[in-house]
């Protein structure tokens, strides 16, 4: 259920991104997603993991969303070649089971992703970085949740 979640936050923030945000936090992060237009990789993944039911959920998540533009920069053929294991891996690597605004956030902190590993937040003056992804809009607001567009696809330790 946690994967699920950490998708459908993902897929929302970036939907929100292309938005204005005071519509977005009345559409759950996969809606959201979906109504941004730069998130289609993203939710088409999620959908694939089983994901996208998930992040529809009640939440609360939050969903480190990368755009169309950062999945393309992957080798070609990386996801397809991933299995469905290991693509919910990554999305869930994306996804914090909670809401976490951009405020909660502090220079060093290691927050803990839905697949269990942590991700380091690294703030230096008005750059936030997640995990080595550059955060390029922050506190999309969704009803579960809130969604952080990132420039990279994020890999956990054992993938890739």
């Amino acid at each position: 259920m946690l994967s699920r979640t950490f998708i459908t936050t993902t897929a929302a923030a970036t939907v929100a991104a292309g938005v204005a945000f005071g519509a977005a936090h009345t559409m759950n992060i996969v809606e959201t997603a979906q109504d941004a237009g730069n998130f289609s990789t993203l939710l088409s993944a999620a959908e694939t993991a089983g994901l996208a039911e998930t992040l529809s959920g009640e939440g609360p998540f939050t969903v480190f969303a990368p755009t169309d533009d950062a999945f393309a920069e992957l080798p070609e053929g990386t996801l397809d070649e991933l299995s469905e294991e290991e693509l919910t891996d990554i999305l869930t690597y994306h996804v914090v089971p909670m809401a976490a605004m951009s405020g909660d956030l502090s220079d060093g902190q290691m927050i803990e992703t839905v697949n269990g590993e942590e991700l380091e937040v690294s703030i230096d003056g008005e750059t936030v970085m997640v995990g080595g992804a550059t955060v390029t809009t922050a506190d999309i607001e969704a009803s579960n949740g809130v969604i952080h567009v990132i420039d990279t696809v994020l890999m956990p330790s054992g993938d890739m």
